[in-house]
């Protein structure tokens, strides 16, 4: 079977999300379904996978799955103790204080609190903890889901205390034995390529935040409303992506995120108190009234105003559940403690299911549902709840993890089927890398601009970075060989573009959808977080072009062209953006029409 006819059949499962999830827009619960079923028709009848395989590696999705659902209840159940409490009314009331504009909350909480809150855990618990907090501020949950998911790029390489890198680009790599001796320097170094060009394409991540949520959500539908911040989401990114390019080339892949996240909140937290950069007060941007939103942006999470039971609550009481989570997040996954060895040493396994050598494992006490739930307790006493509050925030908890499970229960095991579908007696590779081998016999020397499409491929499907890098990295570092360039920027390419697929990621969407009940709209949000993703990995695909090839063709190339034009785009659109605000605040002439 020729190469190119294994790439469109590795498609399908693919095709099939595309057409039904984002397309025809059907819930998740239903398209996926499908995408299921063409996954193991592909296995079992073109790649002639033994069936006992087929079976384990959707045993083995069920186990993710599982644990998946363990995380959204934590977070879940943590937000709605808050809700219980009182605490969640304090919070909204701080935040309130610090600006009632919408575009300066989702950046603070989504950008900078979720690059942190990703740095320290990874694994869609950015999702798990900013998004529901959006709602709770008062972000229709659909808008809440996509700025949740879109900031989901710049900070994810990084992400897990440095995982992506260690584990995803150093496992991937270590499989050539020529590199095995020397995979940790090698990972550092391809690091410090990747905070850099994490930090030319995560420049416009809060703008694309805030324009993508006023151009949905807002009154006036409107990118321009979200472009007018400009100045304060440029310097918000520069916040936290500086000290994060440093760190990477300090400190190694570990750190970049976490600490780029926290000092960026603690400069922009105090740059808007003190209103650096901040709109006007006659121009603060906010949603319009709940009972004029479109019904598809609801979700079933039910946010109350609800008092504590004292009258009124500290800041600093309210605010403590999250600083735990922060907290004991870092403390769980930094090697320089022993409570790493500690949480992962019990471990619950299914090994070698039905002698397929496919392993399903769960680490509960590693798991950030543990903590989501530990922390609920320690609020429970913290907040002097009464029982009856706590069982609430239980009951509706455990009623949203329920709704979510018919779409993941298709959605994950979809995925391991396609990941475990090579060995079989076709003798094909898997269909991923069928599918990238395919992609790289038509690209040639243009290749470059396709290694982050592969990567975020590769999350598309797997829903990880860390994933798709143990996939692809070889096969990148061996395309690059061969192609005749520096093959460490096409690993690199790899690990961003891995990182930017995390927007578009089925089940991180069905995850991140599910913790707010917005259960049958993932396709919806894929389709508007479609567009950030291909800006991401078509500007560092043809930023990656011209680095490689430019000792060869020169700063004029295919690469250089394509950068120019994205940035004049950009410029041209926040300029525009300029002229049109000045033309509505001249004042009219005596007599004559007001502009």
């Amino acid at each position: 079977m020729s190469t190119g006819l294994l790439a469109f059949l590795s498609l399908l499962p693919i095709i099939a999300v595309g057409v039904f999830l984002v397309g025809l827009r059907w819930p998740a619960s239903k398209a996926m379904p499908i995408s299921y079923l063409v996954a193991i028709g592909l296995a079992l009848f073109i790649w002639k996978v033994p069936g006992v395989n087929v079976a384990a590696a959707s045993i083995n999705g069920l186990v993710v799955a599982g644990t998946l659902l363990y995380i959204i209840f934590g977070a879940i159940l943590l937000l709605n103790t808050l809700q219980e409490s009182g605490g969640l009314r304090t919070i909204r009331q701080r935040f309130t204080d610090i600006t009632e504009d919408r575009r300066i909350q989702v950046i603070i909480v989504a950008w900078l609190f979720g690059s942190f809150i990703e740095g320290s855990a990874g694994f869609g618990t950015p999702a798990a903890v900013a998004v529901p907090l959006l709602v709770g501020l008062g972000f229709p949950a659909m808008a809440a889901v996509v700025a949740g998911m879109v900031i989901q790029s710049t900070p994810v390489s990084f992400g897990a205390v440095g995982t992506p890198m260690l584990v995803g680009v150093g496992t991937g790599l270590s499989a050539d034995p020529s590199i095995t001796n020397n995979v940790t320097e090698l990972v550092s170094f391809i690091a410090a390529k990747v905070a850099l060009l994490h930090m030319a394409a995560g420049t416009l991540i809060p703008l694309f935040v805030v324009a993508l949520m006023t151009r949905y959500f807002g009154k006036n539908k409107s990118f321009t409303d979200g472009i007018k911040i400009w100045k304060f989401a440029l310097f918000s990114s520069f916040a936290m992506t500086i000290p994060y390019v440093i760190v990477a080339n300090v400190l190694g892949p570990e750190f970049p995120s976490m600490i780029g996240g926290l000092v960026g909140l603690a400069i922009v937290v105090f740059a808007a108190k003190k209103g650096f950069l901040m709109p006007p007060k006659e121009e603060v941007w906010d949603f319009e009234e709940k009972s004029k939103w479109d019904p598809e942006w609801n979700g079933r999470l039910e946010i109350r105003d609800i008092v504590h039971k004292s009258g009124s609550m500290s800041m600093f009481r309210a605010w403590m559940p999250y600083v735990l989570v922060g907290l004991l997040l870092v403390l769980s996954r930094l090697k320089t403690f022993p409570f790493l060895g500690w949480l992962q040493s019990w471990t619950l396994a299914a090994e070698d299911i039905f002698g397929s050598g496919i392993t399903a494992s769960f680490q509960p006490l590693y798991s950030p549902g543990t903590i989501f739930i530990l922390v609920s307790l320690i609020t429970f006493l913290m907040h002097g709840m009464n029982r009856s509050a706590y069982k609430r925030a239980v009951k509706q908890s455990a009623k949203t993890m329920v709704a979510a499970s018919t779409a993941l229960v298709f959605t994950v095991p979809m995925v391991q089927v396609f990941l475990n579908s090579g060995g079989g007696a076709a003798g094909f590779e898997r269909m991923p890398i069928e599918l990238a081998n395919g992609i790289a016999s038509l690209a040639g020397e243009y290749w470059p601009v396709f290694a982050t499409f592969i990567g975020g491929i590769g999350a598309f499907i797997a829903g990880s970075n860390t994933v798709s890098n143990m996939m692809f990295a070889l096969f990148q570092y061996d395309v690059g060989a061969q192609i005749g360039v520096d093959p460490t920027w096409i690993v690199a390419l790899q690990a961003v573009g891995g990182a930017a697929g995390n927007m578009i990621c089925v089940h991180n969407v069905v995850a991140a959808s599910a913790v707010v009940g917005l259960v049958g709209k993932e396709g919806i949000v894929i389709r508007k977080t479609l567009l950030p993703f291909v800006y991401y990995a078509l500007l560092l695909g043809a930023l990656g072009y011209s680095i490689v090839w430019y000792a060869e063709k020169g700063l004029l190339n295919l690469g250089t062209f394509i950068v120019a034009l994205i940035v004049m785009a950009a410029v041209y659109i926040i300029a525009g953006n300029k002229r049109r605000a000045n033309r509505l605040t001249i004042p009219a002439p005596p007599g004559g029409k007001s502009f």
